[in-house]
């Protein structure tokens, strides 16, 4: 027995005391594999899960480093039959392979005869293989018509036997992209700048290519945007990269010209307001999943050209008909960008098994620690509502507590006194709820963005906060994801999509560009107490927990000692 910062137990649990003094060691090495499921103060658990597993081996972890890892921290001997079930559950991805062989075209091999039979026994798979066939490297092997490629992988997901995809992938009509060593400016008065990748960023774009398809994980703020361009100075073939809103299509647009060999000429965008098809076309999801009397009219978009890389930022935001739709691409080079891969909806296996498994995961505190994203503060402001709000809620119908809670008015006051200790700060407000963010927009004298606000006047007033024109900007949930907004560094959320993990590291994500001045960031979520307001927030909080982000609890009436 060692003095070890885990508990593993035979349900697949591990416990983690988080004061132990290797406890970030710890959590550093199980995160390839484990997933966080609760984070209170002192003992955090995680889980072991199928998915996890196969993603860490699909990532280069393999099972002996997984049981070495689990051996290594724990407290007390690690029951055997867990460390037997790990090694048989990681040992499934990869008995079945997609391959492209000569004769036959679009294969399914298996070193397993018996597994073969198991699949092809089941209901799922019916109608998305044909006959058996020889293929002189497998124990046993079926043909597959290509358009299948996608829903067979869905279906093997689903039957606990993921397929290893080495089917390869067409090359996709060539054009040329190269980085530029140096950065073209924006404005007359911007000089040219010197860059190259940072390391982690080189290594995801190499993780990717060698994998062939997949996602790369990294922080917000960290350059997920160069890993794509990296990707397709690699594929040097037309791209197609699909993005969550008109405001993202534009940032991207502006770092591809200023970091790459491309033009504007080359760029196209394809969104609600313009419908442009070029060698390098940026689509937002919205469009693409636009309906017209029943039919997704954009369509033709993913056939119009020979796309040689399909790349989906903010991976885990993919509207499930994207997932349709990415089914009929497999034979595409396909890159998932995000900062976590947790998806409230439970699709994670979708995305493993429609655009690819993790290919490269940089923990948050690892590239805090190398100087790329800033410090961050985390605190959660807890606010007592008085008597009569207190039982208004508790009187209410249980599908209006959490907006009851969510919007409660002393949270204005909170607003003000925290923004009152940053006046030299750029400061960002965050809610959900558009009457809450109208009462605080007027209450701080600060503009607000709203799902509502053009696309000129999101770019314009976001331009006036970077140049410190405007130092405080209310948002809503349009400002979750892919926006730049470097300056930022207070973020204060009064409100959010119930308990979504994801939404809560976006929203951390939009003060953790590195400052000038190394300055630490600072994230304040303020929440009603005794409501399901706090039981949403302890949700939201595990990714950032798991993470190595720990939140410091205060009462609302102690904030002007908060520092």
């Amino acid at each position: 027995m060692t003095d070890g910062p885990l508990i593993v137990q035979s349900d697949k649990s591990i416990l983690l005391e988080v004061d132990h003094p290797r406890s970030a060691d710890a959590r550093r090495a199980i995160a390839p594999f484990a997933e966080l499921e609760r984070a209170p103060e002192h003992i955090h658990t995680y889980r072991l899960t199928n998915l996890g597993l196969w993603n860490a081996r699909a990532a280069g972890h393999d099972a002996e480093q997984v049981v070495d890892t689990l051996i290594e921290y724990s407290r007390y001997p690690v029951p055997h039959a867990l460390l037997v079930d790990v090694a048989e559950t990681m040992a499934r991805y990869g008995r079945l392979r997609l391959v492209s062989h000569p004769t036959h075209g679009l294969v399914l091999e298996a070193t397993d005869k018996a597994v073969l039979a198991e699949v092809l026994k089941s209901k799922r798979t019916t109608g998305m293989v044909g006959a058996r066939v020889d293929t002189g490297t497998a124990e046993d092997a079926v043909l597959v018509h290509p358009s299948e490629r996608g829903h067979l992988k869905q279906a093997l997901v689903k039957l606990g036997w993921p397929a290893e995809d080495l089917a390869g992938y067409v090359d996709g009509e060539k054009h040329p992209i190269e980085l530029s060593p140096t950065t073209k400016p924006r404005t007359p008065a911007e000089q040219p700048k010197d860059w190259e990748m940072r390391p982690y960023q080189a290594q995801a774009v190499d993780g990717f290519w060698h994998g062939g398809s997949g996602v790369v994980v990294l922080p917000c703020g960290a350059g997920k945007t160069i890993v794509g361009a990296g990707a397709m100075a690699k594929s040097g073939t037309t791209t197609l990269i699909l993005v969550t809103n008109t405001v993202s299509a534009r940032q991207w647009r502006d770092e591809l010209v200023r970091r790459t060999s491309l033009t504007e000429e080359e760029i196209g965008e394809y969104s609600g307001a313009r419908k442009e098809i070029k060698p390098v076309t940026i689509a937002t999801y919205q469009v693409l999943t636009t309906k017209r009397k029943g039919v997704y009219t954009h369509l033709e978009l993913l056939d119009a050209r020979d796309w040689g890389l399909v790349v989906y930022d903010e991976v885990h935001l993919l509207p499930a008909p994207i997932f349709r739709m990415t089914a009929d691409l497999q034979a595409r080079r396909r890159l998932g960008l995000t900062a976590t891969l947790v998806r409230e909806d439970g699709r994670e296996d979708e995305v493993f098994s429609l655009i690819g498994p993790k290919r490269y995961d940089a923990p948050w505190k690892d590239i805090e620690a190398q100087g790329y994203i800033a410090p961050a503060d985390c605190v959660e402001v807890r606010l007592t509502l008085p008597e009569h709000e207190r039982m208004v809620y508790a009187t209410a119908e249980p599908e209006d507590k959490y907006r009851l809670a969510a919007c409660a008015p002393g949270k204005n006051r909170v607003v003000e006194r925290i923004v009152a200790q940053h006046p030299d700060d750029q400061v960002l407000v965050i809610g959900q709820y558009l009457d809450q963010l109208e009462e605080l927009s007027d209450h701080l004298d600060a503009p607000l963005i709203t799902g509502a606000t053009t696309v000129r006047e999101r770019q314009r007033l976001f331009q006036a906060f970077r140049t410190g024109e405007i130092s405080r900007l209310v948002v809503s949930k349009v400002a979750n994801f892919s926006i730049d907004l470097p300056e930022a560094s207070v973020a204060i959320q009064v409100s959010g999509s119930f308990g979504s993990r994801q939404e809560e590291a976006q929203r951390l994500g939009r003060v953790m560009r590195p400052k000038q001045d190394g300055r630490t960031a600072h994230f304040y979520a303020v929440v009603a107490r005794d409501t399901v307001d706090q039981e949403f927030a302890a949700h939201r909080q595990r990714f950032l927990a798991e993470q190595g982000y720990a939140y410091r609890i205060v009462d609302a009436e102690d904030l002007d000692v908060v520092q």
